[in-house]
């Protein structure tokens, strides 16, 4: 005999915890299965440790897909007033850092037990670790109510009425990573907006890296900009090429350009944002002082005067004809660089790309072409800016599914 369920969630991480405690505290019987031995880890190593677990300035315009409108639905019905609101019910401290982030004043753990308490207390079962071998769909069962897909494990056949695809993407795989969601998407006809690393530092060519060696290690306050994405955050110099949290949220935008095909726009720094770098320019055009120590003003001493003795700029300003200073206050505002590559799924936060949203229902998160099948989270083609965005979204999406499975 085998096991039937009202509800099977594969992945049980943020978005897959959140709909199997939701579903189950509906009175419905739901197994949440996972390959993995160690429970959400990678909600216990997101922010340093502390869980970055939502924003407080959450909508369309921070995330990413091919159908830019899907994610507002979801957020609408669940933003994150309702998760500070779960997380206050459980006693969880937590502080506001900048730009809205919210984090748990103690450990990510807090979160993950929040979620496995939720869980429990809407009687879901458990079967971790366990592997799905393979999926099949019930052929001739349409009905909300019946068996209509198969899950194959080591431990025999889980039959389920609803099935919900919660397994995340590929960044990060030495946690468990795999590519289970998408080859679950295609086996039933779904399409998948090709995935790439996201929120990922990246790198430069070598003839590049040649020319910034003397910056590398460099970190410093900029604008970076890429196809329509602009962040004013950190930057960091490394010996591979450029990190820090503004290049982390530009990386996306840049990733993004490979969908449209043709040559990607490089990524711009501005070096002086918020300034109109010509006008202070031109007010010391007569000045004896050396420009890199006059940047060094607003830059760090060690990068102005490198990235001035990169450019052959390390005179004084009078030495400059006004055509200099143009160009030298151009390349302040707008530094090109352009990018070789990523650093990979190793080092990415998470994955741009995934199930095609436009299969999808934006209100439940069923795959319009297979009822009773549903994709939530980071398998779907919607990505988050750093700071809280993408663990939202699993909060929500998880929500929109276990409100109808």
């Amino acid at each position: 005999m085998r096991q039937t369920y009202d509800v099977i969630v594969i992945g049980a991480g943020a978005a897959g915890m959140m709909c199997a405690g939701l579903a189950g505290r509906r009175g419905r019987r739901v197994l949440l299965l996972d390959h993995a031995e160690r429970l959400a880890e990678k909600i216990r190593i997101s922010g340093g440790g502390r869980c970055n677990f939502t924003n407080l300035r959450v909508g369309a315009e921070n995330y990413l897909s091919r159908n830019p409108h899907f994610v507002r639905s979801a957020l609408a019905r669940y933003g994150s007033r309702d998760f500070i609101d779960l997380v206050e019910r459980h006693g969880i401290a937590w502080h506001e850092r900048e730009h809205g982030q919210l984090f748990c004043d103690d450990s990510a753990q807090r979160i993950i037990d929040m979620l496995r308490a939720e869980c429990e207390d809407g009687g879901v079962a458990w079967a971790m670790p366990l592997a799905v071998q393979r999926i099949e769909r019930i052929a001739g069962q349409e009905s909300a109510d019946a068996e209509r897909y198969l899950v194959h494990t080591a431990h025999g056949a889980l039959a389920c009425a609803s099935l919900v695809i919660a397994t995340g993407g590929l960044s990060i795989p030495k946690i468990g990573a795999t590519p289970f969601g998408y080859k679950a998407a295609e086996q039933f006809g779904l399409p998948v907006v090709p995935p790439r690393p996201a929120l990922v530092p990246l790198t430069l060519p070598p003839e590049t890296l040649a020319r910034l060696a003397p910056l590398s290690g460099a970190s410093f306050e900029a604008e970076a900009s890429c196809h329509g994405g602009r962040f004013r955050e950190a930057v960091l110099i490394t010996h591979r090429g450029l990190s820090g949290p503004a290049i982390l949220q530009v990386s996306s935008y840049w990733q993004a350009q490979a969908y449209e095909g043709g040559e990607r726009a490089p990524v711009t720094l501005d070096l002086l944002p918020g300034t109109d770098a010509r006008a202070w320019l031109a007010e010391h055009a007569q000045a004896r002082t050396l420009l890199p120590n006059l940047l060094a003003e607003r830059l760090p001493r060690r990068f102005a005067h490198a990235w001035c003795e990169l450019h052959g700029w390390n005179r004084p300003l009078q030495q400059f004809r006004s055509s200099e200073l143009a160009e030298i206050a151009d390349t302040l505002v707008a530094w090109p660089l352009a990018p070789s590559g990523t650093q990979g799924y190793a080092k990415a936060e998470v994955t741009l790309g995934g199930v095609d949203t436009r299969a999808l229902s934006s209100r439940t998160m069923e795959a319009a072409a297979c009822p009773g099948l549903y994709f939530v989270g980071e398998v779907t083609d919607v990505t988050g800016h750093l700071g809280g965005y993408n663990f939202q979204w699993a909060w929500s999406s998880g929500h929109a599914a276990a409100q109808v499975v």
